[in-house]
């Protein structure tokens, strides 16, 4: 747990302490609102609910709708997540960091490397680092 608000939590501290000591007032607050929208950019506040592996292949199955493995911190996942807008909520989100089956399986995909965003489609194609564009034009059917 400390991987996936670490980060985060850090620049928050760090926001904290340059607002309470940066003078200017005034550019203190700005750089704590800078640091703050950033921490929330980062931490997994930004992604659609995370599920198990395990139950994201189950549902998806049952209504075809496609599997995203990522990790908190990850500039590509953030760039996925971001581009899609409200089209990610159609896909289930597994965080590799908090399940250990979902890196697994992203290990097994990517020869042994834990690469994401690794996407899953429901026939069972898998795409490592997809195209965002291309990613919502399919999820959008």
């Amino acid at each position: 747990m400390l991987r996936v608000w670490g980060p985060p939590g850090l620049l928050l501290v760090t926001g904290g302490y340059v607002a309470a000591t940066l003078r200017p007032v005034w550019l203190g607050v700005i750089w704590l609102v800078l640091l703050v929208a950033l921490a929330s950019v980062l931490s997994p506040l930004a992604f659609p609910g995370s599920v198990s592996a395990a139950e994201a292949r189950q549902r998806g199955a049952a209504d075809g709708r496609p599997v995203v493995y990522w990790r908190p911190g990850c500039t590509y996942c953030l760039r996925l997540r971001l581009r899609l807008g409200r089209a990610a909520r159609r896909a289930y989100w597994v965080n590799i960091w908090s399940d250990p089956a979902g890196a697994a399986t992203v290990r097994a995909i990517t020869g042994g490397n834990e690469t994401v965003p690794t996407v899953v489609m429901a026939d069972g194609a898998a795409i490592v680092n997809p195209n965002p564009g291309w990613f919502r034009r399919r999820l959008g059917r």
